[in-house]
């Protein structure tokens, strides 16, 4: 019974980590390299979108929740790769000719 209580707690204790470390709401990512303008990523837009967390956060994409463990270039996502896997003009809107959908210049 008691090694029971241990694993629970153990579980408990991980689960609550997993929580305090989620990125919170309102929380949006600024990208200010590209010579075409800031690109502001909020997550939640793509969770209200249906998008799970993990179809983006994996081994072949972004495989850590930390901006700057990937570099995000214009021939990687138009290749298809990247943020290219969605935005292709089929599940999402196309990269190609929407450049100030996510480029804004201040």
């Amino acid at each position: 019974m008691r090694i029971r209580f241990v694993v629970a707690a153990l579980v408990l204790g991980v689960g609550l980590c997993g929580v305090a470390l989620a990125v919170p709401p309102g929380k949006i990512l600024t990208f200010s390299e590209s010579p075409l303008g800031k690109v502001f990523f909020d997550g939640q837009v793509h969770k209200d979108a249906g998008i799970k967390c993990m179809e983006c956060h994996n081994d072949g994409m972004f495989p850590k929740m930390k901006q700057g463990t990937v570099k995000i270039t214009m021939e990687e996502i138009y290749a298809g790769r990247l943020c290219g896997v969605c935005h292709n003009g089929q599940r999402a809107f196309a990269v190609v000719g929407n450049c100030s959908r996510c480029h804004i210049r201040e």
